[in-house]
């Protein structure tokens, strides 16, 4: 069944338009036959049907110009009500007076209770079949996950609006109403069920439901949080709409719907759509994503997916992440003849690691795998750096050795002049990779730099919704930092196209435009949910703001690049950089050090060989027994302050 629902959703609207168009037409001499054998009986109808199977023509012209002139072919399943029924029993009525003009003008001698009763018969048939088109295709969409299915929580005026704009949204469907008032159960409202709140998980379980939206803007923000969390709790994504004077139109309703942390927060355009993918390196090959189970993994194998690889190789560590993704991408891989392979394991195996590639011949891999979280690899770094910097190392070696033919790195802004052992850890993973880039004569290595990847796991947007859903406060580190943002689908898009058209070593960076304030996107997320800041200028607003001051490592304002000189591509958005690197025994020398520390455990060493690794590195916290660290640090801002009026560069926003 699967590939069955699969081709039907994925009709288009052309077909669709001949599928309506082939049903009208059988019901207009169906409905005349039934008429016929009404009104003359089984005997009489066969002889009269042969007698006016002359005219069955014209009635079926009649039929297609009327409903094409009426939009009756083009109009959604969904939308056939009100006005559209109306339009049915119009062309109903004028097929009626049609047959009853023909039968006068060819003299056959047909009644006139004839032609009302075929007119009456063809309404109901037109009704009927649309309805149970209708029914069909939701139940089709019930075994899908191409659409929202949605319930609205409160029946009231709002709630009723809400409805109204969402029948007419492509991939949403409403399916119910709940609501506290026990009273309003088992009744309808505009064709839809109102079930009671208590009975929400048998609604959620009979309609499948994956989201509801609360309508209620005159409820306490503290009740609402109460409803979401009771809600959440059975597994389904529970968002509230602002109150309704505040929504001036179904442009400004629908914005209002939107998951924080899409595009819709951009301070720019979204890019996504015009990023093309660069399938022509990944049709027909076995790709190998580590970290398949991530943000960025998970998007990366739908995406790769489009392209129609012939193996997909999901290389990851979290077991559960692992089940989840290959649970996803199982249901696409069968679609499109596309084998999946989980693969559990660490980057940092060595022996697992080529194993995969050579069991599997991967062709290209594109390695997502690491930790990003800012502050947990400052207080865990020899994890982190094991990870991000030698798993990076391992996993590279084994494909230019193993002759894959592509390697993407998936790298970060915070790589650029880091401050902390997260960004200077994905740094020395670059540098690594350089290397191998200028000395693989088969295997094309290339680097993509992200900036914060807005929605995904460990990013701010998250962190800001869940504040917000509690009621406050929304916690911001220092209202001056900025960064750059991206969606996930524009990542993904940037990894797969640079990772392209490289040609071996370089850096790809998108152009983000200019850098966002995190307070004013904390701003943004609290106006989204329907909420004001409360400050001085506001005090009996929802939902306050509060200062945190800037945690271990992190800084300001982040970069995308060093060095001047970027460099336009085939896209004009996406930015290739040559930046500085290593030699190769510099390289050899600081990942042996580095090994040999992370395996005795030696939490100084590591820090002292990543602060002369890479050149950049300006910590912004130390450990409080390090003060020799503070010598070294001392010693690279007076180096890094020579060397930046030689080395900086404009960025791209810039």
């Amino acid at each position: 069944m699967g590939p069955l629902i699969q081709r039907v959703i994925a009709l288009n609207q052309r077909y669709k338009f001949w599928i309506l168009t082939a049903v009208d037409l059988i019901l207009v001499p169906l409905a005349f036959w039934i008429a016929i054998l009404l009104q003359s009986g089984v005997q009489g109808a066969y002889q009269s049907f042969l007698d006016t199977l002359s005219y069955l023509p014209f009635l079926l012209m009649a039929s297609f110009s009327m409903s094409y002139v009426l939009g009756m072919l083009r109009l959604k399943l969904k939308e056939y009500d009100g006005d559209a029924i109306l339009r049915s029993l119009l062309i109903s009525i004028t097929l009626g007076m049609c047959s009853y003009a023909l039968s006068r003008l060819s003299q056959i001698g047909l009644g006139p209770a004839v032609h009302v009763v075929f007119a009456l018969v063809h309404f109901i048939a037109t009704f009927a079949a649309r309805r149970l088109l209708y029914f069909v295709l939701v139940q089709i969409y019930r075994r899908s996950n191409v659409v929202s299915r949605i319930a609205i929580y409160g029946a009231g005026r709002t709630g009723m609006a809400l409805a109204h704009e969402l029948h007419n949204r492509a991939g949403l469907m409403v399916y119910a109403f709940l609501d506290d008032n026990g009273t309003l159960s088992g009744m309808n409202l505009n064709g839809l069920p109102i079930y009671s709140a208590v009975h929400a998980e048998r609604l959620i379980d009979k309609y499948k439901i994956n989201r509801i939206i609360l309508a209620m803007p005159s409820v306490s923000v503290q009740k609402q949080t109460f409803i979401s969390k009771r809600l959440a709790k059975l597994g389904i994504e529970v968002e509230t709409l602002p109150a309704f004077a505040q929504l001036l139109g179904g442009d400004k309703l629908m914005g209002k719907l939107m998951p924080a942390g899409t595009s819709a927060l951009l301070p720019r355009e979204n890019l996504a759509s015009s990023i093309v993918t660069g399938c022509t390196a990944y049709r027909g090959e076995t790709i190998m994503i580590s970290g398949a189970g991530g943000s960025i993994g998970i998007e990366l194998c739908r995406q790769v997916m489009t392209c129609r690889p012939a193996k997909l190789v999901l290389f990851e560590m979290s077991e559960f992440a692992l089940y989840n993704a290959e649970a996803e991408m199982r249901v696409l891989g069968e679609a499109i003849g596309c084998e999946i392979v989980p693969v559990l394991g660490s980057v940092c195996d060595a022996v697992h690691v080529r194993q995969a590639i050579i069991a599997h011949k991967v062709d290209v891999v594109l390695h997502a795998a690491a930790y990003k979280h800012v502050p947990l690899v400052e207080a865990n770094a020899r994890v982190g750096i094991a990870n991000n910097s030698l798993g990076t190392a391992v996993i590279a070696r084994a494909a230019r050795d193993l002759d894959v033919s592509r390697f993407v790195l998936v790298s970060t802004d915070k790589a650029v002049r880091p401050g902390n052992m997260m960004g200077t850890s994905k740094r020395l993973a670059e540098l690594t990779v350089q290397d191998l880039a200028s000395r693989s004569n088969k295997t094309i290595f290339s680097i993509v730099r992200f900036g914060n990847v807005m929605g995904s796991s460990g990013s701010v947007i998250p962190l800001f919704r869940e504040q917000i859903a509690r009621g406050g406060p929304v916690t911001v580190t220092d209202p001056r930092v900025t960064r750059y943002f991206m969606t996930i689908p524009e990542a993904a898009r940037l990894v797969l196209l640079a990772g392209s058209f490289a040609e071996g070593g370089e850096v790809y960076v998108l152009d983000m435009g200019r850098p966002m304030k995190i307070i004013d996107l904390a701003r943004k997320l609290i106006a989204a949910a329907g909420y004001s800041e409360r400050n001085t200028d506001n005090p009996d607003g929802d939902i306050e703001i509060v200062t945190t001051g800037l945690r271990p490592g992190e800084k300001l304002h982040e970069e995308l690049m060093v060095r001047k000189g970027a460099q336009t591509t085939e896209h004009p958005k996406i930015i290739r950089v040559r930046e500085d690197q290593l030699s190769e025994i510099e390289t050899a020398a600081v990942l042996r050090d580095l090994r040999e520390a992370v395996d005795r455990g030696d939490d100084l060493e590591i820090f002292s060989i990543m602060v002369r690794a890479v050149p950049e590195y300006n910590p912004q916290s130390l450990p409080a027994d390090a003060p020799q660290l503070q010598i070294i640090r001392d010693h690279k801002a007076r180096e890094l302050a020579r060397n930046r009026g030689k080395n900086d560069g404009p960025t791209p926003a810039q």
